[in-house]
């Protein structure tokens, strides 16, 4: 018999891209809570996070993404426990495994293109000397055809197509998407959520959205409540 029978073999499954235990997380004198068990979205999963506006999506990401320090319990991305990690350290992790689109984009302004989607890769694993080759090529695939305008320069529709390029840069294994639809119109809110999600299937990165929208609910096939994360706060 061979030795190696009965022996554990490591897993081929990827960590999920979100685990969430415990969290609790509030404002000071705030009169509710963010309360979240257990939240998780596996590798690849794309779900959609509902609630109206001043609900705590927002703040919910933000938590998730290490921008906002969490009351208790853990945040994990892509097997790394974000809410243990402080200063660089936890801009390294953000910059390795967590993408970002915003509602406003938050682009450079004054810088191009390529600029905006190289800074995004300032903290990523990826060698320095395929920075250049990797953000043309993803600008190019998303429909940039000149990486080197200047994003002022740019209408609203390649605006947008910079921040998934930026947001995907780094080969995230989480994308958060804040409201990325919210000031569009509903036909360009189908062509730019038909962006986002093709190409975090093609990059293969999970993603979390927010939305108050409720055409968006036919879009995931995983809907979860913000409501059912707020408590109220203890006093």
């Amino acid at each position: 018999m061979s030795r190696g029978i009965g022996r554990r073999l490591p897993s081929l499954m990827p960590a999920p891209a979100l685990t969430i235990r415990d969290l609790r997380f509030s404002y000071p004198d705030a009169s509710w809570a963010l309360s979240v068990p257990h939240l998780q979205v596996e590798a690849g999963e794309h779900v959609l996070l509902v609630g109206g506006s001043g609900r705590g999506k927002s703040t919910l990401l933000q938590v998730v993404a290490g921008l906002r320090e969490l009351g208790s319990g853990s945040v994990e991305v892509a097997g790394v426990r974000m809410d243990t990690l402080r200063g660089a350290a936890r801009d390294e992790a953000r910059g390795r495994s967590i993408g970002m689109i915003f509602q406003t984009f938050n682009l450079l302004h004054g810088f191009t293109a390529l600029e905006n989607v190289l800074a995004a890769l300032m903290f990523s694993s990826m060698p320095a000397a395929e920075h250049e080759h990797r953000a043309r090529a993803l600008l190019s695939t998303l429909g940039i055809a000149d990486a080197d305008a200047e994003v002022d320069r740019l209408s609203v529709g390649q605006q947008q197509r910079v921040a998934v390029a930026r947001a995907l840069a780094a080969r995230p294994a989480l994308v958060l998407a804040d409201e990325p639809t919210a000031s569009l119109d509903p036909e360009n809110t189908e062509t730019a959520m038909d962006l986002i999600q093709s190409a975090c299937r093609a990059e293969g990165a999970a993603l979390l959205c927010t939305s108050h929208d409720p055409s968006m609910r036919a879009r995931f096939a995983r809907i979860e409540s913000i409501d059912a994360m707020i408590a109220g706060a203890a006093r």
